[in-house]
């Protein structure tokens, strides 16, 4: 049995983004997504969630860019005066290397984004994070903690097989790029990350793909990726999108690309692969 999960992270980034998530779903085989408390169409985002209940809605927690949800004073190490969130990866894991952010204060945060989600209706399928920043055992031990108190199961194992995804990105022509790079070193703190879920009892799906190819996911990349499913669960990202004036604003390097995803998640080629190949669209409601 294959079963696949397609999730669209990024969902209350702009309107744009949501009605490329919403369009992927209603149009196509999009089956998740997960949603950014302090995303600015936050609002637009839970109207849509309301109206497509077929559609299983997480959270994208955020710890990089844009404002905390939490009360500054409360999360006072991790972000500056004015409650920015770090701007960057870099800077994010620098200072919590260095130990100059608590976890406590890492906690609140999450807890408080994942609460406003809920006091907004929505009852979240799982947790992932905005650049995968839960692949650092820090936050990782902080969003297991978080789980647990709030009873959500099931996480986002961003480790991926590098292997199946060398062999999607040759076939769609595309060469080694700096989130193949990224990729590689988030397998390699996979054996924490697994420890620490024990840990908290989350469970996620046996295999993931997509962050090697973030932004590059077309519809021959994702013919490529169903082609490679292995048996079991399979989670793919993906970064759906309809590229707008806010999302230029916005800074995020993924724009165009998000109109490639879109057309891949519509493509009648890749849904007839699915058929071809016997696998199950999932969300994350249905994994266990």
């Amino acid at each position: 049995m294959k079963d696949l999960i397609l999730n669209a992270d990024d969902f209350g980034m702009t309107l744009g983004v949501n009605e490329g998530i919403i369009r992927g779903h209603r149009d196509g085989i999009l089956t998740s997504t997960t949603l950014m408390a302090n995303g600015p169409a936050f609002d637009d985002a839970v109207k849509l969630a309301n109206a497509n209940l077929t559609l299983g809605v997480g959270c994208h927690l955020v710890l990089i860019g844009g404002k905390c949800v939490a009360r500054t004073e409360d999360v006072a190490s991790l972000v500056d005066a004015d409650g920015n969130l770090p701007e960057s990866l870099p800077k994010l894991v620098a200072r919590l290397s260095s130990g100059m952010i608590s976890g406590k204060d890492i906690a609140r945060e999450l807890r408080a984004q994942i609460e406003k989600i809920r006091a907004a209706g929505i009852n979240p399928t799982h947790l992932d994070t905005h650049k995968h920043t839960h692949a650092h055992p820090r936050v990782m031990e902080a969003l297991g903690k978080v789980a647990k108190e709030l009873g959500i199961k099931r996480v986002r194992k961003p480790a991926e097989n590098l292997h199946d995804s060398w062999q999607s990105m040759r076939a769609d022509g595309l060469g080694i790029s700096m989130q193949l790079v990224a990729a590689g070193a988030v397998r390699a703190v996979a054996p924490r990350f697994r420890a620490i879920s024990r840990k908290y009892g989350l469970m996620f799906p046996d295999h993931f793909l997509g962050l090697a190819m973030t932004g590059q996911v077309s519809a021959t990349a994702l013919r490529g990726m169903i082609d490679a499913l292995g048996e079991g669960s399979t989670e793919i990202m993906l970064h759906p999108g309809v590229s707008d004036d806010d999302l230029a604003r916005s800074g995020t390097r993924l724009r165009e690309h998000r109109e490639t995803e879109l057309a891949a998640l519509l493509d009648p080629g890749v849904r007839s692969a699915l058929r071809e190949r016997g696998v199950r669209l999932i969300s994350y409601r249905e994994l266990n």
